[in-house]
């Protein structure tokens, strides 16, 4: 005998629904099944079964910023490299590369 069930109503963007759906039928998966995962998840784990954080460091999306708030970043990394908040390029890129490879 099939177990119980009950319904969920979620609003979801579209296309994130479309893009996830995609990738669960290429997993053999219904969006219900990866929704009862999930809830089961949940349980086992006594809330989310990942982190839920806001990234340390967001880049600037610079061409999103008006005229004035360009020149305040330029002003604050002038003002960091004065005080030397600064650190070698080889590091900087090497730290991003780290990143990247996780």
């Amino acid at each position: 005998m099939a177990a119980k069930t009950s319904n969920l109503y979620a609003r979801i963007e579209p296309e994130v629904k479309e893009q996830a759906e995609k990738i669960l039928a290429s997993l053999g998966m219904t969006a219900s099944n990866a929704i009862n995962i999930f809830y089961k998840q949940i349980i086992l784990n006594q809330g989310l079964p990942f982190e839920v954080r806001l990234p340390k460091n967001v880049p600037v999306a610079m061409a999103a910023l008006s005229e004035e708030e360009i020149n305040a970043e330029i002003e604050k990394g002038y003002r960091d490299y004065i005080e030397g908040h600064t650190e070698p390029a080889e590091k900087a890129f090497a730290d991003i590369r780290k990143e990247i490879s996780k």
